[in-house]
């Protein structure tokens, strides 16, 4: 409840307490697009890296564009875009998996008790 004693759609919660999942901010998105663009360069560019890489021209790979190494990708969440606390079997970060196992979306994920 807000301060005037209504329920205000930004505290609203989700059953069990829970907070919905975060939105992403404009640089997040940004950098999400930037994300996606290197994966694009990476694709376009795996099979012509694969083959200067097995002739050993070196200085071929090195007039390749450097985005289009995927060693500049980044895993990120698929619902906030964090960069950090990435779990990569489900491909969301610590914070998104925590409250998705909380909800109980993923199927067969349990709290630990030993």
């Amino acid at each position: 409840m807000g301060r005037c004693g209504c329920e205000s759609e930004t505290s609203a919660q989700l059953p069990g307490g829970l907070s919905p999942p975060r939105r992403k901010s404009m640089a997040n998105k940004s950098k999400l697009a930037k994300q996606k663009q290197r994966e694009k360069t990476v694709a376009k560019y795996a099979a012509k890296r694969a083959e200067l890489k097995a002739a050993g021209d070196y200085y071929g790979l090195s007039q390749l564009p450097r985005d289009a190494s995927p060693t500049r990708l980044h895993n990120r969440c698929e619902f906030t875009g964090r960069p950090r606390g990435y779990v990569r079997f489900f491909g969301v970060s610590r914070i998104v998996l925590r409250e998705m196992a909380h909800r109980g979306e993923l199927p067969g994920v349990k709290k630990a008790s030993w």
